[in-house]
């Protein structure tokens, strides 16, 4: 069973979402149940770092990466620590991966407007953000991979589908020879003028007295 923390009060069991999450995380299990053990729980900045689209995920985090780096690079300086949202390539990337933010402000950066601003009490570190978002590309490498994977055995299975269609396709077909031409007598007969067709003329009927 998922490890809890039960807390008796008046009889009554009350479980501590607190404890149960910090036993969790000590146990190595990422909220799932044993049988799905992890090597290792995910903080909340590599979940953030992690939330983006697969598609523009890597374009997402050099941009991230490079705002990260210059306020690490110059912890102090001010223009590094406000990130305009309406500049027009940060406005197309947030558009693109609007968890960008999200994950942005797991990082300390707060709205201030139509910015995104570092607090002064904030610090950034190359050890804990930008390697970070290093291991965040890393992640997004092996997606890719296994995307274009799945892809593959997608289009494989299609072309299983194909072929196995060709082939019954071309089994009727033999079998339709083999049962050869179709006989006369299947053969359905237009009414004519045979000897056992008897017109209305035949019996005086729509000929004149006269004739």
């Amino acid at each position: 069973t998922h490890p809890r923390a039960l807390l008796e009060t008046g009889g009554s069991s009350v479980r501590t979402a607190a404890s149960s999450r910090a036993r969790v995380a000590a146990m190595g299990y990422a909220g799932y149940a044993p049988g799905n053990k992890v090597a290792e729980s995910l903080t909340p900045l590599q979940q953030a770092l992690r939330s983006l689209p697969l598609e523009t995920a890597q374009e997402t985090l050099d941009l991230i990466d490079k705002l990260t780096r210059n306020v690490v690079r110059n912890p102090t300086e001010e223009k590094f620590r406000t990130v305009k949202l309406t500049n027009p390539k940060i406005a197309a990337a947030v558009e693109a991966a609007p968890t960008m933010v999200d994950a942005m402000q797991e990082m300390g950066w707060v709205p201030d407007g139509e910015n995104l601003v570092l607090p002064p009490n904030v610090r950034l570190a190359h050890e804990v953000h930008v390697v970070g978002i290093i291991d965040a590309k890393d992640h997004y490498k092996k997606e890719a991979e296994n995307e274009r994977r799945r892809q593959v055995r997608a289009s494989k299975d299609v072309d299983a589908d194909k072929d196995e269609l060709r082939k019954r396709m071309e089994l009727d077909r033999k079998e339709r020879e083999a049962q050869g031409p179709v006989t006369q007598g299947s053969v359905a007969k237009k009414l004519g003028d045979g000897p056992n067709i008897m017109r209305a003329g035949d019996i005086g009927i729509g000929k004149s007295s006269g004739g």
